[in-house]
């Protein structure tokens, strides 16, 4: 513990003034003993309060004093807390073919109630962004504590036309350059250091959950270099299987031209199917695990695969946590000053209980 106003210590000198007046008035009551009249001597010799009654509000008074004086010297503590730069991007791919029915009752479902458990199990402090990307990237919650806008917009996710995975992933390092000033944007060039040492390691993390290829945008090896530059590691995530299904999604799970709906974006007619809201006959995914694996090896990440809804839990309740933990003063005055409003309070009520006249 620390102390902003150590001088304010000189305060704790009203206890030894405390118990110095205290013993003045006892001798000074001896001394007036001697001098009045017998009357007054027989009523001192009358048995009074117990001593230790007369003792405990004393000593509650002079101990509300140190606390006071303690406090008035502002104490501070050292607390650990998540760092204010530190964050993880959730980066969801929002293409069509999230509507297949491999992982019942289809793969959106399944990666929105994977994401919100995993949201909900991050410490409290844990920064937590949301990148959703189709044939774009949309930054659709900005890197927050609030857990509760986080699942809100998860159960808003809709799908659309295209996969723009690399274009995802510089959403993401844009997200993390916003609160990170250690973390340049990606329009700016990141020199390499001039002894060759890699990039400082960033205690941001991107998490790339995807069900497919690139096919649009900037490749995704390209986009993680920049990641790499930064210091940034990515985590992907391959999620479905190879089995051929229909797809099928909900009424409010088909958007537009972008992942919170709109004009022009995807419906089962894109893949064969009849109808707005999929169906039709089952397809084959291809799913590029080369380039998520060569993303996540770029920039220190690992790739995962997750064919089903209880696999994608696991991997997401297992990845590394890069939230920094750091230490920061945090005031105690108030506390110090409602604990000698306490003692102080609770001084007085006994003073006056014990004191009061005996009922007869």
């Amino acid at each position: 513990m620390s102390l902003t106003w150590p001088w304010a210590l000189l305060a704790l000198l009203a206890f030894p003034v405390l118990l110095g007046f205290r013993w003045w008035l006892r001798r000074r009551r001896r001394r007036d003993a001697i001098r009045v009249s017998s009357v007054a001597v027989i009523r001192a010799a009358l048995p009074g309060p117990a001593s230790w009654r007369r003792r405990v509000p004393l000593w509650l008074l002079a101990v509300a004093l140190v606390v006071l004086g303690v406090g008035a010297a502002r104490p501070q503590a050292s607390v650990i807390v998540p760092s204010d730069a530190s964050a993880i991007i959730l980066t969801m791919d929002m293409s069509g073919s999230m509507c297949s029915t491999d992982v019942s009752p289809n793969r959106l479902t399944v990666a929105q109630d994977a994401a919100r458990s995993f949201i909900s199990s991050q410490p409290a402090g844990a920064k937590i962004g949301l990148v959703a990307f189709a044939g774009h990237a949309t930054l659709l919650v900005p890197p927050t504590t609030d857990k509760q806008a986080l699942t809100d917009a998860i159960g808003k996710l809709r799908t659309a036309r295209g996969t723009a995975i690399g274009l995802g992933i510089l959403t993401a390092i844009d997200a993390i350059a916003d609160i990170n000033p250690e973390v340049p944007g990606t329009g700016v060039d990141v020199p390499a250091a001039s002894d060759g040492a890699p990039p400082a390691h960033q205690p941001d993390t991107i998490v790339v959950l995807t069900d497919g290829a690139n096919t649009q945008g900037v490749d995704p090896v390209t986009a993680a270099q920049q990641a790499a530059d930064r210091g940034i590691p990515i985590y992907t995530i391959g999620f479905g299987t190879t089995n051929p299904a229909p797809f099928v999604c909900a009424a409010n799970q088909i958007g537009g031209g972008n992942p919170l709906g709109g004009p022009g974006g995807f419906d089962g007619r894109d893949f064969g199917g009849g109808g707005g809201f999929g169906g039709g006959r089952g397809r084959y995914q291809q799913l590029d695990e080369a380039s998520l694996t060569q993303v996540a090896d770029l920039t220190g990440g690992t790739y995962f695969q997750a064919q089903d809804a209880e696999a994608l839990n696991t991997v997401l309740q297992q990845l590394p946590s890069n939230i920094v933990l750091t230490r920061r003063s945090a005031e105690l005055t108030v506390w110090f000053a409602l604990a000698g409003a306490v003692l102080v309070g609770a001084a007085v009520l006994l003073s006056l209980w014990w004191r009061r006249p005996a009922q007869r």
